[in-house]
């Protein structure tokens, strides 16, 4: 049986964990549920997490993602985490415009604003 890629891979510089999405699609519910569960456990890794989710391989993304999103918003703010989105293509970014999610997030078009962005 072959082995299924990993849907994100994780990389921290200084105390940020960088979760770069690997699939150019997020829409199977248990591929959402598995990130879910990825960032989840980053959260609760460290009293004060700051995660940096980059979406620059991200085309398309079910509402299921956002609801995802949106947890994992919530469980950082409850352990007064930072939480910074980048690289989000157009056609995602509108969805998060249409759904006022941009004003929930703190999204970034480039890594390099992103991380400076943190305080």
């Amino acid at each position: 049986m072959p082995e299924t890629p990993a849907l994100v891979t994780v990389t921290r510089v200084k105390d940020t964990d960088i979760v770069e999405f690997t699939q150019s699609k997020i829409l199977d519910e248990g591929n959402i549920s598995e990130i879910g569960n990825i960032l989840n456990d980053l959260v609760d890794q460290r009293p004060n997490p700051v995660i940096l989710l980059d979406f620059s391989n991200v085309d398309h993304l079910s509402s299921a993602a956002l609801g995802m999103l949106i947890n994992a918003n919530s469980r950082l703010r409850k352990k007064n985490g930072q939480l910074r989105l980048t690289s989000i293509k157009p056609q995602i970014f509108e969805v998060f415009v249409i759904t006022k999610l941009n004003k929930l997030f703190r999204i970034y078009a480039n890594r390099d604003e992103a991380m400076e962005s943190f305080t």
